[in-house]
């Protein structure tokens, strides 16, 4: 009877751990598991934390909020984003400042088809709370034109033009391994200018990252992954404008199983979002 019992308790507890789904895990960069309160710790302590996302991943646009929420608690907060470009800051201004609703908002700047549901509850938290929002990318046009013609192109613009990007000559490195790689997955279509035009993107969002650091505050900006995995990208360029500043960098990463870190996702940031690969997206590919 006292086996019996044993197994009955075996089982029961058996099936209940196969009921717990997660729908993600943290990992650090070696692939140990942390907790949510380890990464609320070290981003409260830095001067920037970098959150790359997967675009259309529901976790990570609702682990930004929350993060976002959970920093504000204790220090003052900046927020930035790739999403919205460095042109467009006047009239995201006027929104945060209440001059214009989100219907004139959508009508007068250039705002993602999954802003409504990924980035406007970030944007109308920083309204909410009078957070600066800081619209970091280059303007679109500008990244096509070194596309096409490198950097070269850049130095026709006009002066308010170049304001809204980094600051002339942008520094490049075509041996950094995520520009690499760029040039192998395009393979015989690869340009030169393609990592450039990456690098005008990541240079920009750096720079207005820098430019806006406010002391005793934390800067959370939000960005595809590809833009800081590896400690490059923007944090490559953060380091080169600002050596000594202190950066908490989240990748994002999807697999089929959470209870360990693939190898290929190790080291691509201080903290490793792991999403269940099966997490609803929140627009088709």
């Amino acid at each position: 009877m006292k086996k019996l019992c044993v197994m009955i308790v075996l089982l029961f507890w058996v099936g209940m751990m196969a009921q717990d789904k997660k729908a993600y895990q943290l990992f650090d960069a070696n692939g140990k598991k942390v907790s949510y309160k380890k990464l609320l710790k070290s981003a409260s302590e830095s001067q920037v934390v970098l959150f790359g996302e997967f675009h259309n991943n529901a976790i990570s646009h609702w682990l930004e909020l929350e993060l976002t929420k959970d920093i504000a608690t204790t220090k003052s907060i900046v927020q930035g984003a790739e999403m919205l470009e460095a042109d467009n800051q006047k009239q995201l201004n006027q929104y945060l400042n209440g001059e214009v609703d989100q219907k004139k908002l959508d009508s007068i700047a250039r705002l993602w088809k999954n802003y409504p549901t990924d980035y406007k509850p970030l944007v109308d938290f920083a309204k909410e709370h009078k957070n600066p929002f800081i619209a970091t990318n280059i303007p679109r046009r500008y990244a096509a034109m070194v596309s096409k013609k490198g950097f070269e192109a850049l130095e026709t613009l006009t002066d308010e033009e170049k304001s809204w990007m980094a600051p002339q000559p942008i520094p490049y490195d075509a041996n950094l391994p995520g520009y690499m790689g760029m040039m192998k997955m395009m393979g015989k279509h690869a340009s030169p200018n393609m990592p450039k035009s990456q690098a005008s993107k990541d240079a920009t969002m750096a720079h207005f990252i820098n430019k806006n650091l406010k002391e005793g505050s934390v800067y959370i900006h939000y960005n595809g992954s590809y833009h800081s995995d590896k400690f490059e990208g923007i944090y490559w360029y953060l380091k080169k404008y600002n050596p000594d500043i202190k950066i908490v960098t989240i990748s994002t990463v999807e697999q089929k199983e959470l209870t360990k870190l693939y190898p290929e996702n190790l080291y691509k940031a201080d903290f490793i979002l792991v999403v269940d690969e099966d997490m609803t997206k929140t627009y088709p590919d």
